[in-house]
């Protein structure tokens, strides 16, 4: 078929036979990946999946870059690029390899298929959706012949599971230059895809007081615990001050023996929100508790550890859900799209403005846990759903517009 014309019912079909064929290896290479142990921070385990992952992508005709972690705690983010004709779109792809699960995880649960469900650490979050974007690509090329793209980049981060810190670079460098982003996170259980995510801050708070001996002379101390449980309750009160932000002390220490006056005292606060505005006002709320100090002579520093954006649902956003529902409808598969309270990599794209949609990935559940699992029967019509999608976006002339207007708007 001309690849700037949208996929046909056919096309759909082939793609979806292609995968058909495809799913015990799919399966095999699932298998494999889910029984490394990879972590985000067992770097060697990581950088396996990556060398894996590196390796595929060349044998479908990337240029594939594997760029180290500069403080050399963490894997490496794996960077392929694939090429094609000039004035077509500029699609990035994003899947993570790491998990949340210690070393020796794989080994006590491996990989295992009972009837349909898969399971196994990352079995979903997201060896299964790492892959999808893979066999897409590898159907696309099958089915079409080239990839209909000016550059289709895909990046497979060692980090998101712990805020992506040394792949953001990279993720931002190519989605700046990217006219849609699709990050490759699992489906809902009910199967829907996510096309707006709350943003998060992490805070940290530290109240200063001043020791003293609790038993002799109590009244030269100035309580740092009291201090802060009085903030903990304040923060914790904002819960429901505005639609869709949340609040949430997490973590408190302080102090140091029972017999001292606690000097200083640190709080760990999480605020989320789904509008960029609705978390900038979540943090002045923050800041502004905590310049209401009741115990005389108390300070209380806050400081922005990190924050990720929110994804946004916006009005091309709306538009790249409505064609992957689209094209799910003519594979057989039904599925809305929605909100989810869990921030991803999605939160950097769709926070530079670029469209993204997330969730693309085969269906599953109970992430992070050991109960997490993959619905197998999801695998194909999912992936094909995903290839069916990128081929929509390449035939939409619409899409070059958006990158005009970006650069407009980036000019103005």
């Amino acid at each position: 078929m001309p690849v700037t014309a949208r996929p046909s019912d056919a096309d759909l079909a082939r793609l979806r036979a292609t995968l058909d064929a495809e799913l015990p290896a799919f399966l095999a290479d699932l298998e494999r990946l889910v029984n490394i142990d990879c972590g985000s921070f067992t770097a060697e385990g990581v950088d396996e999946v990556g060398r894996w992952t590196g390796a595929f992508m060349e044998r479908l005709g990337a240029t594939v870059e594997h760029r180290p972690d500069p403080k050399g705690k963490l894997g490496q983010t794996v960077v392929g690029t694939f090429d094609g004709v000039a004035g077509r779109p500029r699609v990035l792809l994003i899947g993570h390899m790491d998990t949340v699960f210690d070393h020796g995880t794989a080994a006590k649960r491996p990989f295992r298929i009972d009837g349909n469900i898969a399971t196994g650490p990352g079995v979903t979050d997201m060896k299964a959706g790492l892959l999808a974007g893979l066999y897409a690509i590898e159907a696309i090329q099958r089915t079409v012949g080239e990839l209909p793209f000016e550059r289709l980049t895909f990046i497979a981060n060692p980090d998101e599971e712990v805020a992506s810190p040394s792949s953001t670079p990279h993720i931002r460098a190519a989605a700046a230059d990217a006219d849609v982003a699709l990050v490759l996170e699992c489906g809902r259980a009910n199967g829907n895809i996510v096309s707006a995510r709350k943003g998060i801050a992490d805070l940290e708070v530290v109240v200063h007081g001043r020791a003293a001996h609790a038993g002799i002379e109590p009244e030269k101390g100035r309580h740092a615990i009291l201090e802060a449980a009085r903030l903990v309750r304040d923060v914790q009160d904002l819960n429901g001050r505005w639609p869709g932000v949340t609040f949430n002390v997490g973590t408190i220490r302080g102090g140091t023996r029972p017999n001292v006056i606690p000097e200083r005292c640190r709080l760990e606060v999480e605020v989320r929100s789904v509008t960029s505005s609705g978390l900038d006002a979540a943090i002045e709320a923050v800041r502004e508790a905590a310049s209401r100090t009741s115990i005389d002579e108390t300070t209380i520093e806050v400081d922005t550890e990190y924050m990720w954006r929110p994804m946004e649902k916006t009005e091309h956003t709306a538009l790249l859900a409505e064609y992957a529902k689209a094209v799910g409808r003519r594979l057989g598969i039904e599925f809305d799209d929605q909100l989810t309270g869990g921030a991803s990599d999605a939160n950097t794209t769709s926070g530079m403005g670029v469209p993204t949609l997330d969730g693309l990935g085969p269906v599953g559940g109970n992430d992070h846990s050991p109960s997490e699992y993959l619905e197998v029967d999801t695998i194909v019509p999912r992936t094909a759903m995903v290839a069916g999608l990128l081929l929509e976006i390449a035939a939409d002339p619409a899409v070059l517009e958006w990158r005009a207007g970006a650069t407009a708007r980036a000019a103005g």
